[in-house]
């Protein structure tokens, strides 16, 4: 196997994450490995709504962090809220000095939109529902100039090394066919989502939470597994990945209604600005029901959809669906992971040398149901004070190192299995004996496959929903429909170290 020794850190993940922290470990020379050219197959890409912030005059980090713990069903970190409002408004500023082409208003303002469970307009946009892509073109012209970074576009994380310390020290990646072992002083993981898990996701498929499961093996612990946010209007056209209706549209006055034109969630105005956790449950009981789900643009938003949301339009048109005739055929999809790989505003994990930063990690601001558009947010934030902090390692002593361990891989005919199972039982509304079905059918992939590391994430998934009996935020239990009273996370802890076999006297 070959081997490669970094004096930096590594970073594993280009989306918006990867990027910021590899961006902020200058000088310290980093390496930035993805499995795909930079751009495709990440999340942050294809992000639509924009970037939450604190920028008008009406606003502040404080209520913004108000709504950010309000949201999150009794489980956001109060402290790591307010980390992240705090920074909000620099962190716009630090995209846009990168040449992010944020929105502006008449006097030169960042324009802001109101989304879902925000008090008041506060995210940023590019474009209308473009940020995603805007933004990250920025940071990977910035990334590309940049002299302490180089950067692999064809190199996928296969496991995480360990020193018998149990502290991180490098990892193996599969480069053109070949394994490469690379050591590091320390290893940044922003390895996004788990949406490719679901048979009907809003995010790119390659994102099947193998980061989860390649550090929980290397010894971290996660948190909060079985939160996963539903977004509610993805259009229904038959597309994998389903094609995402921003919030912002809601936000702009747009209804969803049933096929006879009933409101899903009540004529109030603010009423299809609910959380998503409760409009997503609305949208899957009207599908289900039989009644249809619709998102209707026409009043409100009108002809203007075309200039002011390109992306959609765009998508609504090639199904044959045009937005200024026709109300949206929508159904909830898997779009954001609340829980990961548990990590501090720093993105140091329970392991000594694991970072993790971006969706794959979970530090506290989510809890149970993420606030509209605070993931770009944390992402660049938390991404850039990882990187900061990451480049100040130092490389372990050489010594001893464990065997990685390195799952098998799933066929594409399980993981499309596992796929339709993932929607079917562990969605917007679950209950024990569809969750007992998943975890069966996990254990029978697992026989053939065993390891693998889309599985373990799953299982992860299923069998923290099964334990946590209530509903609350993302997590909607049909037989326990009720919220405790008191609110607990889940944490499950890393595999521990090896024994290390006694030495028997001669």
């Amino acid at each position: 196997m070959r081997r490669v020794a970094l004096d930096g850190p590594l970073i594993v993940g280009g989306g918006l994450a990867g990027l910021s922290a590899a961006l902020e470990c200058a000088p310290r020379k980093a390496l930035l490995i993805t499995p795909a050219p930079l751009l495709d197959a990440c999340s942050s890409a294809w992000a639509q709504g924009g970037m939450a912030a604190a920028l008008a005059e009406a606003d502040s980090p404080a209520l913004h962090a108000a709504d950010t713990v309000a949201a999150g069903g009794g489980l956001v970190d109060g402290a790591a809220a307010r980390a992240l409002t705090d920074r909000g408004a620099e962190t716009v500023a630090w995209l846009a000095g990168l040449g992010a082409p944020f929105d502006r208003d008449a006097h030169g303002r960042f324009a802001v939109s109101r989304e879902a469970a925000h008090a008041v307009a506060r995210v940023a946009r590019v474009g209308g529902d473009g940020a995603g892509r805007a933004i990250l073109s920025a940071l990977v012209v910035a990334a590309r100039a940049a002299e302490h970074l180089d950067i692999w576009e064809d190199a996928r994380l296969l496991a995480l090394i360990r020193a018998d310390s149990g502290r991180v020290v490098g990892a193996v990646v599969e480069r053109g066919g070949r394994r490469v072992e690379i050591l590091a002083p320390a290893v940044v993981l922003a390895t996004g989502g788990i949406g490719g898990l679901y048979a009907v996701t809003t995010t790119p498929a390659a994102l099947k939470g193998e980061g989860l499961a390649i550090a929980q093996a290397a010894g971290a612990d996660i948190l909060d597994p079985e939160f996963v946010q539903f977004h509610p209007t993805a259009l229904d056209i038959g597309r994998d990945p389903a094609p995402l209706a921003t919030e912002a549209l809601r936000g702009e006055g747009a209804r969803l209604v049933d096929r006879d034109g009933g409101f899903l969630l009540g004529a109030d105005a603010e009423a299809d600005l609910a959380p998503r956790d409760q409009v997503a449950r609305a949208v899957h009981r009207a599908v289900t029901e039989g009644r249809g789900a619709f998102l209707d643009t026409r009043r409100a938003i009108g002809d203007r959809v075309a200039r002011d949301f390109p992306a959609l339009f765009a998508a609504a048109m090639s199904a044959g669906i045009d937005p200024r005739v026709s109300p949206l055929p929508v159904a909830p999809a898997a779009h954001y992971h609340m829980g990961g790989i548990a990590a501090d505003t720093d993105g140091r994990t329970s392991v000594a040398g694991l970072f993790a930063v971006g969706e794959c990690a979970a530090t506290g601001v989510h809890g149970a149901n993420r606030l509209a558009s605070n993931s770009l947010l944390e992402a660049a934030a938390f991404g850039r004070r990882a990187g900061r902090v990451a480049a100040t390692e130092v490389a372990a002593a050489n010594g001893p190192r464990l065997a990685p361990h390195i799952g098998a891989e799933l066929t594409a005919a399980a993981l499309a299995q596992l796929r339709q199972g993932m929607s079917r039982w562990a969605g917007v509304e679950r209950d024990a004996s569809g969750l007992g079905r998943l975890i069966d059918l996990i254990d029978r992939l697992d026989a053939d496959a065993p390891g693998a590391p889309a599985l373990a994430a799953a299982r992860m998934v299923a069998e923290a929903a099964l334990e946590r009996r209530e509903s609350r935020g993302g997590h909607a239990r049909s037989d326990f429909p009720d919220t405790n009273s008191e609110a607990r996370h889940t944490r499950l802890t890393g595999a521990p170290l090896p024994a290390i076999p006694k030495k028997t006297a001669a």
